[in-house]
């Protein structure tokens, strides 16, 4: 899907630079894949404390073969 954003050019050379990544494609693109991640670990890190857990539960019982 095209897009059109404003984004500061000295920013994403910036970008370009310290990734070194070679289009402003991909420079603009990886940030928002390791932002995407960082916000699903940390939802995962929120279910800590959360669930139970038992301890004594053998998953390799219940496989079905």
């Amino acid at each position: 899907m095209a897009t059109n954003i404003s984004i500061d050019p000295e920013l994403l050379d910036k970008a370009m630079q310290v990734s070194g990544e070679k289009s402003k494609r991909a420079a603009v693109t990886q940030p928002l894949v390791e932002f995407i991640a960082k916000r699903e670990r940390t939802r995962v890190k929120e279910l800590f404390g959360e669930l139970e857990w038992d301890s004594d539960y053998d998953y390799k019982k219940d496989r079905s073969r």
